[in-house]
């Protein structure tokens, strides 16, 4: 069983015509799982058998608007979602910052790849330029229990439209320091990066494509635990294997 995790900001100008083509075909591809859809684009996370599966990826990027999605692959012995879920929301991942999109601004944040992530952990937390580095937590409690990089900064908080003022009281700490948001899959760290430099803190990079692209690309250097998904494996370990068989 082969689970994919991905998204994408895209203008879409008819969200329900998408969800509906979009139910028809994961349904036919007996895929499980959830797919969140919104003007600004997608946001999915599916499991099924591994040819179709990767069908529905390569339909999808058929089409021009998600020609540059990126996913994040990992195995499971078994289906980890209970059914498909296909909805229309206002955001594909809800933050209440409507300039907080790459689709409202001029492109995306600045983003640190993995490699280049692990290097400046290995070398003392340090970026090329000497700063300190500080890895920004985005995620909610209750993922941050399961495991986080080393060090990193964590909020207390329960949703991720929380974040802003949950981080209000750090800002001067982090003024000196080169900030790398880090969430799941990419999409959270993504939002909390533009808005935060549209707030002022032209300091913080996105960790690209997230904790599981980290797994993927080095594996764990860094990082204390596991990774929490939002499905039945409940969390992931560096190595991508999951917790719950």
């Amino acid at each position: 069983m082969i689970n994919a995790a991905a998204y994408h900001f895209t203008h879409v100008e008819d969200p329900r015509g998408l969800a509906d083509h979009l139910h028809e075909a994961a349904g036919s591809a007996e895929l499980k799982g959830t797919v969140l859809v919104a003007v600004e684009g997608i946001n999915l996370f599916l499991a099924g058998e591994e040819q179709p599966l990767h069908a529905f990826v390569d339909a999808l990027r058929a089409d021009p608007r998600f020609a540059g999605l990126q996913v994040k692959y990992s195995a499971s012995t078994r289906q980890p979602f209970a059914q498909l879920k296909v909805k229309v929301k206002p955001e594909i991942i809800s933050f209440r910052h409507p300039q907080a999109t790459p689709l409202a601004v001029d492109g995306r944040a600045p983003s640190i790849d993995p490699a280049t992530l692990a290097r400046w952990l290995g070398q003392g937390g340090r970026d090329d330029n000497g700063r300190a580095v500080v890895m920004l937590d985005t995620r909610n409690q209750q993922e941050v229990e399961h495991g986080t990089f080393a060090g990193a900064l964590t909020l207390p908080i329960t949703r991720f439209t929380e974040l802003p003022d949950a981080l209000l009281p750090h800002r001067d700490a982090l003024r000196d320091a080169t900030v790398v948001s880090f969430c799941t899959g990419g999409i959270r760290c993504e939002k909390a990066a533009l808005w935060m430099r549209q707030d002022g803190m032209d300091n913080v990079l996105q960790l690209e494509g997230g904790i599981l692209n980290y797994f993927e690309q080095v594996g764990g250097l860094g990082y204390e635990g596991n990774c929490f998904v939002f499905d039945e494996r409940v969390a992931l370990d560096p190595q991508l294997r999951p917790q719950v068989e």
